[in-house]
């Protein structure tokens, strides 16, 4: 039984899926930072071609 005992606490295969698990959920996190920022950024470089194409073909 001791041994038993043991065995299970010095087992680490589960502290390194618990691991892998934070690093996971880590990189998800900075993955939708970037794209947050990306789309604000995107937004708007389309808003200002849209006003530039506005501008360019209103005086015609």
């Amino acid at each position: 039984m001791k041994n038993a005992i043991m065995n299970f606490i010095r087992d680490e295969e589960g502290a390194t899926a618990i691991e892998y698990g934070l690093i996971a959920a880590l990189v998800s996190v900075v993955i939708l930072g970037a794209l947050q920022l990306i789309g604000t950024n995107l937004t708007q470089v389309f808003t200002d071609v849209a006003n530039a194409l506005t501008g360019a073909g209103g005086g015609a």
